[in-house]
């Protein structure tokens, strides 16, 4: 399969040695000093193009991907007041859009474990719920768009939980997500039901960047092909 990478920082680095490693082709890399080459003809020979970049440029990447008539697979998190638009367009031009707030099977396996609990302390009152999430400072959103996924895990399942709030919950219906930016950490997420009597905490600890990466190519391999919006189960069909 050929690949095109949207963002060539450390993560872009990761999934371009994996997918090598996999037998695909790198056809182009596109980063902040050769924008041009979305038009190229190396950029629109690519099957699927995979994006990793910040919330600000995110939209117009995709933009320019679609223009291109490439199909994308993205993690990048922060732009989702857009999305309706995204699968509108992906929609028109009978392309594929493949995203993600988090590629790492690990994270997928909590999400779904977090759903489970959550449904769980629908029966225990008395239980009041909270998240932690740290990142390295690069990270520019925050809470981080895993967090809000897991949030919406909660929400849609635990009836006493209506939103989720940074920091501080201000109501008692709301989740509170403490995010902490520190260090050169990959991602930690942290959910805790805590009662008079006792605390139950569930946590998810990237030691790498290698599990997303690898997430990455995985879903590009089954977005190739496809049309529509694409999303990790899909992938994995939990």
């Amino acid at each position: 399969m050929k690949l095109a990478l949207i963002g060539y920082g450390k993560m872009g680095k990761e999934i371009e040695q994996i997918a090598i490693s996999r037998g695909h082709e790198i056809v182009s890399r596109i980063d902040v000093d050769n924008q041009e080459d979305f038009k190229s003809d190396a950029f629109k020979s690519a099957d699927v193009a995979i994006e990793f970049t910040v919330p600000h440029v995110a939209y117009a990447n995709y933009l320019k991907a679609f223009e291109a008539g490439v199909s994308i697979v993205s993690g990048t998190t922060g732009w989702l007041d857009k999305i309706n638009e995204i699968k509108a367009i992906c929609h028109d031009k009978q392309l594929a859009f493949f995203w993600a707030s988090n590629f790492s099977l690990g994270v997928n396996i909590f999400a779904a474990v977090n759903s489970y609990l959550a449904k769980i302390m629908n029966q225990y009152s008395e239980y009041n719920v909270s998240m932690t999430e740290v990142h390295h400072t690069q990270k520019l959103d925050a809470p981080s768009g895993t967090a809000i996924t897991l949030a919406e895990g909660i929400i849609k399942e635990l009836a006493r939980i209506n939103k989720w709030e940074l920091e501080t919950a201000s109501t008692k219906d709301s989740l509170a997500i403490h995010a902490i930016r520190e260090g050169n950490v990959p991602g930690i997420h942290t959910i805790r039901y805590e009662s008079e009597v006792d605390s139950i905490e569930i946590t998810h600890d990237a030691k790498s960047r290698k599990g997303f990466a690898l997430g990455a190519v995985l879903a590009a391999e089954f977005t190739y092909g496809k049309q529509g919006f694409l999303g990790m189960n899909d992938l994995l069909q939990f």
